[in-house]
């Protein structure tokens, strides 16, 4: 990545949770087009995923964006872009409470981590752009196959992401709910259970979590 991109974590001075990650997650139903901007494809299995642990290998071809739809095979776009691979990691997870989760990331070499997620479990693919939104860096995944049309945005800080300006492409948000987990994605991808989704949230509505202090929203 390119020296004035935004990396989760860096807009905030606290510095002193190592190995923890505070995110807020959001369900996204339209992307605005200008955000699609700062792309890398993604790829990555589990090769452990019970009960909010997890053992995660990825790897990520920068400034690589793709036209994810449905029928998107994670193993054949792999192989497209193989030699694009810039980066990979495993990542040691635990389960997810209150927006915080333990994580421990150790860098790969490109060629090794290409390696295990050929030969780990059902893949996901996507691709992340990456925004800065109001006060914060923002993440947001497209995925394709299984999970398509599912997207994702969330807000990483390295403290307790709170007083959050919250853009107005976010439909509710889903931090706790461990089915958009994407080691959950994993093993039950987005489009065996968007319609039901669909109907819970057109029943009960849109929330946002109160307890990280006071949200406001942002009109891009």
């Amino acid at each position: 990545m390119s020296d004035d991109r935004y990396e989760p974590g860096q807009n905030d001075p606290d510095r002193g949770y190592a190995d923890f990650e505070f995110e807020r997650r959001f369900f996204v139903r339209d992307l605005p087009g200008e955000l699609r901007d700062a792309p890398a494809l993604i790829v990555q299995n589990y090769f452990l995923a019970d009960d909010g642990y997890a053992l995660r290998v990825r790897v990520q071809a920068s400034d690589v964006d793709a036209d994810l739809t449905a029928d998107t095979d994670p193993a054949e776009l792999l192989r497209a872009h193989v030699d694009e691979i810039d980066f990979a990691a495993v990542t040691v997870k635990g389960p997810a409470v209150g927006g915080t989760r333990y994580e421990a990331e150790r860098e790969l070499d490109p060629r090794v981590g290409v390696e295990l997620v050929r030969r780990g479990g059902d893949p996901i693919v996507k691709v992340r752009y990456a925004a800065w939104l109001g006060a914060d860096g923002w993440s947001i995944d497209v995925f394709g196959g299984a999970n398509h049309p599912l997207v994702v945005a969330e807000c990483e800080r390295s403290g307790p992401v709170t007083g959050l300006q919250i853009p107005d492409f976010c439909v509710t948000e889903i931090t706790d709910d461990r089915r958009f987990s994407n080691e959950s994605l994993a093993m039950e991808p987005y489009s065996g259970w968007a319609p039901d989704f669909a109907a819970e949230l057109a029943h009960d509505g849109p929330r946002f979590r109160q307890d990280f202090g006071p949200n406001t929203h942002l009109r891009l």
